[in-house]
C-alpha cells in the first residue's frame, strides 16, 4: 500500500495519494500525467492517459511489446497529446558531447557499451522485480541502443542476442549480451547483468571506436579520496549510472614513424550535472514541449526503434538464431 508503505517527500506530502489509477484520473482530471511504474503498466497507464486528454511523461521503455509501443504513439499523435519518454542521456551534457565527438571519428564505428550492476540490499529487491517485466538487456538496453542510433544516424539490420539466467529467485535471465549491425557498417555490443552474483569488473564500459580514433567515458577519472574510489565500484548506485567524470579522446593520426601525432585528450565532466538534476531536465524539457507545442516525432519514433532493436535481441535468444530487422 503506497498509503502505508511509501515514505513520500515532503514536498509532495500535501497531494491526495490513490492506489486505483482510473480513480486517480477520474477525480483529479490532470493536464498532464507521470507513469513511474514498472515497464509491463506503462502501455496501459499511457493509453488511459491519453484518452483523458493527458500530455505523458513515460519512463523508458515504452511498452513491453512492439505492438503496444506503437499503439501509444499513435495514440498520442490522434489526440495531439505530448509524450515525452525518460531517455535519460539525452540530456546529458557529456553523453550529448561523447555522441558529438563519436560523430567526427569517421565509419564504420565500433560501439562498446555495457552496465552490470552488484544487486544488494534495496537494490536486490529492485532488480528482481524489473526483471519480472524485462529482461536487463531490454530494460536498461533502449537506452545505450538509441546512443548506438544517435551515433551512426544509420539503420539497423540484424540483431544477435546471448542470455543466461543466474538467479534462482528472478524469473527470467538476469544476465544478457546483444550485438547490432546497421546499414553503414557499424556494429555495437551491450551487456547488462543484474543480480547478487555479478562481477563488478569492468561493469562500466563506454567507448566508440572509429578509423579516425576513440572516444571513451571514464568513470572515476576524477576520483581524489578514497571515499570517491568506494563510489566508483558501487555498480548499483544509481548515480553511478550516468556519472561520466571525464571523457578520454584518443586520436588516430600517426607521424612519418608511424608514432601518433597528437596525444590522448582528458575532457573533464567535474561540474555534470547528478542524477536527480537530469531528472528535473527532463521534466522542464516535457513543460518546454507542451507550452511550446514541440514537435516530438524524432524522440517518438526513436523510442520505438531502440525498443525494437532489444526486443529482437530478446527474441534472438529464444529461438537460437539472429534476428535480421525488415
Amino acid at each position: 500500500s503506497i498509503k502505508s508503505n511509501k515514505k513520500i517527500p515532503k514536498e509532495l506530502a500535501g497531494y491526495p495519494l490513490y492506489e486505483d489509477f482510473d480513480l486517480a484520473l477520474k477525480e483529479t482530471k490532470p493536464d498532464a500525467v507521470s507513469i513511474n511504474s514498472w515497464p509491463n503498466t506503462h502501455a496501459e497507464y499511457a493509453l488511459k492517459a491519453i484518452a483523458a486528454n493527458c500530455h505523458v511523461f513515460m519512463e523508458k521503455p515504452l511498452a513491453t511489446n512492439i505492438e503496444d509501443a506503437e499503439k501509444v504513439v499513435a495514440a498520442a499523435r490522434a489526440k495531439n497529446r505530448k509524450l515525452v519518454l525518460g531517455y535519460i542521456l539525452r540530456v546529458h551534457p557529456s553523453w550529448i558531447k561523447f555522441i558529438e565527438v563519436g560523430k567526427t571519428l569517421g565509419k564504420p564505428l565500433v560501439m562498446r557499451l555495457n552496465l552490470n550492476q552488484q544487486s544488494s540490499g534495496t537494490a536486490w529487491h529492485w532488480h528482481k522485480n524489473l526483471i519480472d517485466s524485462l529482461i536487463p538487456i531490454v530494460d536498461c538496453g533502449v537506452h545505450y541502443v538509441d546512443v548506438m542510433c544517435q551515433l551512426t544516424g544509420a539503420k539497423p539490420v540484424r540483431v544477435h542476442g546471448i542470455g543466461a539466467k543466474l538467479w534462482a529467485e528472478a524469473d527470467k535471465q538476469n544476465y544478457g549480451h546483444l550485438h547490432v549491425t546497421f546499414d553503414d557498417g557499424s556494429v555495437g555490443w551491450y551487456e547488462a547483468g543484474w543480480g547478487p552474483m555479478m562481477s563488478e569488473t569492468a561493469y562500466f564500459v563506454k567507448d566508440v571506436v572509429g578509423p579516425k580514433g576513440a572516444v571513451s567515458i571514464v568513470a572515476g577519472q576524477g576520483a581524489s579520496s578514497a571515499k570517491d574510489a568506494e563510489e566508483v565500484s558501487d555498480s548499483a548506485d544509481i548515480d553511478r549510472h550516468t556519472k561520466t567524470d571525464a571523457l578520454k579522446i584518443h586520436y588516430a593520426q600517426v607521424d612519418g614513424d608511424k608514432n601518433f601525432s597528437k596525444p590522448d585528450e582528458i575532457v573533464s565532466m567535474e561540474d555534470e550535472p547528478g542524477h536527480q538534476e537530469l531528472c528535473d531536465r527532463e521534466q522542464a524539457f516535457f513543460l518546454r514541449a507542451i507550452r511550446e507545442d514541440l514537435d516530438l516525432t524524432e524522440q517518438m519514433d526513436a523510442a520505438v526503434n531502440s525498443l525494437r532493436i532489444v526486443l529482437a535481441a530478446e527474441q534472438s535468444i529464444a529461438e537460437k538464431r539472429t534476428v535480421e530487422l525488415a
